[in-house]
């Protein structure tokens, strides 16, 4: 990025709209929906449900709206296709997989330009839009080659992961009903957000929510778990054995040295879970949910039978607390989780 104040005079709308496309497309927009569908051999509702799987639906059928690599990408699905190497529901769960990841991507990429421009230059949130407006498709190339790292290290690991716990599980037989995957699944929540947020600017509620997200992702990252999803002013996180579930756990509800403390409250169970469009379902999620709203600020509370797979550790110390009673899981008698005096 250039040292450069941003021009005062934003370019006009559509110009600037042009030169953003042929910028960050790779090339003008020239084909109309027909042409797709001509150039593909695809029909044209699946042309269509491409699109709209991705969110981007299509309006305006006769506008030349496509460029060649919209062409090309179709023409890489379709080979899937014909091969029979995906069927049609495969087909729609992989295209919006895409579609509402690349949209969140885009959009905490484009704020995170947005934000450093307004400190940088001391701009107002309009200012700082338009000159993000200007400079954002310099950087398209860059943002895409490190989004394939990102993506190739991501389904490595996940391969890598599938392989050390299924390896062995060839002709195993699975149970009726059961969920398929033993995981820690747990939730860290602010403590008192609405009231600690109340007043806030939209500089200083984002800092707040930046470093409650940055810290609970490197905290579980670091304990060997991992992040499903941030929710508003929680994050859900999950693990492959119980013992790092309580380090995630633990390591989230200690106090942390920052400039502006954000005390958390956790609860983690060791249960089953499935899988599915990058988060994870099932009553052990629920029950999790339902326990770390028992938890008391920078505390860890389980389920007695994740405390019984604990209590064997000499790391951890477990203190049974008041049974409660939950609208719709009935009676819970929490336990919370500390780590174990050794002086």
């Amino acid at each position: 990025m250039t040292s450069d104040t941003p021009h005062d005079d934003a370019p006009a709308v559509d110009d600037a709209a042009g030169r953003v496309d042929e910028a960050i497309l790779g090339g003008p927009r020239t084909y109309t929906l027909d042409d797709l569908v001509t150039g593909t051999g695809l029909s044209r509702e699946f042309v269509e449900s491409y699109w709209r799987w991705l969110g981007l639906p299509v309006t305006g059928d006769d506008e030349a709206r496509f460029t060649a690599a919209d062409l090309e990408s179709l023409r890489e699905i379709g080979t899937l296709i014909d091969e029979g190497q995906l069927d049609e529901q495969a087909q729609m769960t992989l295209v919006r997989s895409l579609g509402h990841t690349a949209d969140r991507l885009a959009l905490w990429q484009v704020e995170a330009f947005v934000e450093h421009l307004g400190r940088r230059f001391e701009l107002d949130d309009v200012s700082a839009r338009l000159a993000a407006l200007e400079r954002i498709p310099g950087f398209a190339d860059i943002l895409a080659r490190q989004l394939e790292h990102a993506w190739r290290r991501q389904l490595a690991a996940l391969m890598g992961r599938f392989a050390t716990e299924f390896g062995g599980a060839q002709g195993a037989r699975p149970v009726p009903d059961e969920l398929p995957l033993r995981r820690a699944v747990g939730f860290a929540d602010i403590v008192s957000f609405t009231k600690r947020t109340a007043g806030l600017g939209s500089q200083e509620l984002s800092e707040f929510v930046q470093q409650f997200e940055a810290r609970a992702r490197d905290v579980i990252t670091e304990a060997g778990g991992r992040v499903v999803k941030t929710i508003g002013d929680a994050v859900l996180f999950v693990a492959d054995d119980v013992t790092t579930g309580a380090e995630c756990a633990l390591g989230l509800a200690a106090p942390h040295a920052t400039a502006q403390e954000i005390p958390v409250r956790v609860g983690f169970v060791w249960g089953r879970v499935l899988s599915r469009f990058g988060d994870v379902f099932g009553p052990d999620v629920n029950l999790a949910s339902r326990i770390t709203e028992l938890a008391e600020p920078a505390s860890v509370l389980v389920d007695p039978p994740t405390a019984a797979l604990l209590a064997s550790s000499s790391r951890y110390a477990l203190t049974a607390q008041t049974p409660q009673e939950v609208q719709g899981l009935g009676e819970i008698t929490p336990v919370r989780l500390h780590r174990a005096y050794t002086g």
